[in-house]
């Protein structure tokens, strides 16, 4: 089952190109597409036409390919021969390996962090939990999940393996767009207790504690978005 959403008219005139002289123009076609399936501005199922984009922004179509290549390793979009660049859709099963990954990986960050976490790191831990208490109240879910990927971001960070921290980052990004389900009232509030235990796990510097906690952190939002997904 694909789960595939298309919005109104058309989501490409839309598209503006952030002026950054510190990057190529192949790199800012790719974060200005990345960032639009993020936020669900470019929703899975729609096409990004070359040509529409070349005339958009008047530019050539080379570093418009050279984008759409990089994107298409990353997950965003796939290239179908003779139709061109389609946002990827993501189904069940994609969900479900994705959260198996993300409780592989930063389970194994969380018991490599545990050595390397400053008190200022489990300081700032706590600040960005309580952030999320906050923007829980105001019901910010955009404001909520960019503070729930900071919290782990802290002890991906620190644990020492800058190639791990690149892997869940990418991974996370490309399922920004479906997790917005999990900062939604009456589900956010689980995973703020389970920061509670995360932090009071790494304080005691015990690595299978942390690891678990982790690992379940995971596993309660794999659960939730399947479920909310299924009623889709």
């Amino acid at each position: 089952m694909l789960f595939i959403f298309r919005g109104r008219g058309n989501p490409l005139k839309k598209l503006k190109i952030r002026i950054d002289n510190h990057m190529t123009l192949r790199e800012r076609i790719v974060e200005t597409i990345r960032n639009a399936i993020v936020n669900g501005q470019l929703a899975p199922g729609t096409r990004i036409a070359e040509p529409e984009l070349a005339d958009k922004f008047g530019i050539s179509r080379t570093p418009i390919r050279e984008a759409f290549r990089q994107l298409e390793s990353e997950g965003f979009i796939t290239v179908v021969p003779r139709k061109g660049a389609i946002v990827a859709s993501l189904s069940q099963r994609d969900i479900a390996d994705f959260y198996d990954l993300k409780m592989v990986l930063e389970g194994y960050a969380a018991r490599c962090a545990v050595k390397t976490l400053k008190e200022s790191d489990l300081t700032k831990m706590e600040t960005v939990n309580r952030q999320i208490e906050a923007a829980s109240e105001k019901k910010d879910l955009r404001r909520l999940l960019d503070l729930h990927n900071e919290f782990h971001d802290i002890f991906l960070r620190s644990c020492g393996n800058e190639k791990l921290h690149s892997i869940v980052q990418n991974l996370v990004m490309q399922f920004r767009r479906f997790r917005l389900i999990l900062a939604m009232p009456g589900k956010i509030e689980g995973s703020i207790r389970q920061h509670w235990e995360i932090i009071e796990a790494f304080r005691k510097r015990d690595p299978e504690l942390a690891e678990e906690l982790v690992r379940k952190n995971a596993l309660y939002g794999k659960k939730l978005l399947l479920r909310e997904l299924a009623k889709a």
